[in-house]
């Protein structure tokens, strides 16, 4: 259901998304209610992991669209496929309406139905992708860890505030593969690998 999840939000993100239904496993009335007494119940920080993820790609999303040259944002590898900069603001709208799914307010302004065709300028976008990951960052930091398990009934019956933010991070890391893509078609290295290679090269050389 996950996956099913995903699908639908990287099909349309530019108006909030509705979804049929989000599932999680019932305990069976026979499970034991409780833990047996030589067992420590899990204990999972999501909100720590969530932004540690999240900051990571934001890091990347910039260097990636800055080493990308400006006559490069509007390359697209087919017609009716997303263009460089249309992807980079897709990712920054959907930084802005998956949050908002929790009540998280959208800037002044903002469309999601026109966002990511309103510019192919490098330097907006980036300052977008910016603000938009800040934006996603500030949401979940405003969140306790029993929050992930709020119910959200709106996105379905099993639902809760973890499966938006789930779904906040694992479709940045759908595109954040599709940017890299995009990037090594027109013969781009991203800037983490260069730097990884290039440490690689400094090590043989002193060898």
């Amino acid at each position: 259901m996950k996956n099913l999840l995903l699908s639908l939000v990287a099909c349309s993100l530019l108006t909030v998304p509705a979804f049929a239904g989000v599932n999680h496993p019932q305990q069976s009335p026979s499970a034991p209610a409780t833990q047996p007494a030589d067992k420590t119940p899990p204990s999972y920080d999501m909100k720590p992991q969530s932004l540690l993820d999240l900051d990571g790609m934001h890091k990347q999303y910039v260097a990636l669209a800055t080493a990308i040259p400006q006559e490069k944002y509007s390359y697209r590898p087919a017609e009716g496929v997303r263009s460089i900069a249309e992807v980079f603001l897709h990712v920054s709208t959907a930084n802005y309406n998956i949050p908002n799914l929790m009540g998280a307010g959208l800037p002044a302004g903002f469309d999601p139905k026109t966002f990511e065709k309103s510019t192919t300028d490098k330097a907006q976008i980036i300052d977008a992708l910016n603000k938009s990951f800040d934006s996603a960052h500030n949401a979940i930091a405003a969140m306790t860890n029993a929050d992930f398990n709020k119910p959200l009934p709106k996105l379905g019956p099993d639902a809760n505030y973890g499966d938006v933010v789930y779904i906040l991070v694992t479709h940045a890391h759908e595109h954040l593969g599709q940017s890299i893509a995009y990037a090594r078609v027109n013969g781009i290295v991203p800037p983490w690998t260069a730097e990884a290679e290039a440490k690689k090269a400094q090590v043989k050389d002193k060898d």
